[in-house]
């Protein structure tokens, strides 16, 4: 059963059809949407500051989300896919957003909608991101523009892991 704890009385609260692997941690402050999953060893730490998410986010395998006390807030728009192992830290991420296996976004910095940030990438504090750009490399630089094919894998992304949930809620209910 996935870890889910309040912090200072304030407990994670969520929409509907949503799903948690059975070792993920959600703590504190977070609000999230509909349709949201968190994946095996990933990390939603709302104790120190808030975090707010919209609808088809999903947080994949040791992925780490968080952010500053008294400082930055996490807010990620809807149909955002943050990949394995990236970190997302007091951010805001706009709307249909790819964050890449491993990247790392820091406090203060600002995604676009329709932007991708690439694996490995690290997005620096402040820094912006505009919408419908790639950003890669260390520290973040611009890539390219988003193509109209690369546009579709947000959406399609976002449905999948909303897809892929339904596996292990099917099996859930099978035992």
């Amino acid at each position: 059963m996935s870890l889910i704890l309040p912090v200072n009385g304030v407990r994670p609260s969520y929409g509907n059809n949503c799903w948690f692997a059975p070792n993920a941690t959600l703590v504190g402050d977070i609000t999230m949407g509909d349709d949201c999953t968190v994946w095996f060893n990933a990390v939603v730490r709302g104790d120190v500051n808030a975090i707010v998410m919209g609808n088809r986010v999903n947080i994949q395998d040791g992925a780490v989300i968080h952010c500053t006390y008294q400082k930055t807030k996490t807010i990620i728009g809807n149909n955002v896919s943050i990949a394995h192992n990236a970190i997302v830290h007091g951010c805001v991420i706009e709307d249909e957003v790819l964050v890449g296996m491993g990247a790392i976004i820091m406090d203060g910095a600002r995604i676009g909608k329709n932007a991708i940030i690439a694996a490995g990438a690290i997005i620096t504090q402040n820094m912006v991101v505009p919408p419908g750009t790639i950003y890669a490399g260390n520290p973040g630089k611009y890539l390219k523009d988003v193509s109209e094919g690369q546009a579709e894998v947000f959406m399609r992304t976002a449905n999948n892991y909303v897809f892929y949930s339904g596996w292990f809620k099917d099996e859930a209910k099978g035992s």
